[in-house]
C-alpha cells in the first residue's frame, strides 16, 4: 500500500505546471491570444520544475505551440517551441 501511495505522489509531483509564470513569460515575449494547455510531458529538461504547454500567436502573429520551462525557486521562465 505505501508503494502505491508513493508512486501517486511522485506522479502527482512530476506533472506540475505553473500557468501564471507561463503567461507573463508569454506576454513578456510579445505573445497573444495565449491558451494554456496543461503539462508538457516533453517539452523540458529534467531540471525544470514545472513544464507549461501553450497554444498562442507568437509576436509576428503566426500561431505557435510549446511549452514554458521554470523553476521552483532557481530559474526563470524559457519559452520552447514544438
Amino acid at each position: 500500500m505505501r508503494l502505491v501511495a508513493l508512486a501517486a505522489l511522485l506522479a502527482l509531483l512530476s506533472a506540475c505546471t505553473d500557468s501564471d509564470t507561463a503567461r507573463r513569460a508569454l506576454q513578456g515575449a510579445g505573445y497573444t491570444d495565449i491558451r494554456i494547455d496543461g503539462y508538457s510531458f516533453y517539452g523540458c529538461g529534467d531540471n525544470d520544475d514545472y513544464s507549461t504547454a501553450f497554444t498562442a500567436k507568437g509576436p509576428t502573429g503566426v500561431p505557435v505551440s510549446g511549452a514554458v520551462c521554470s523553476g521552483f525557486l532557481s530559474k526563470s521562465a524559457t519559452i520552447r517551441l514544438d
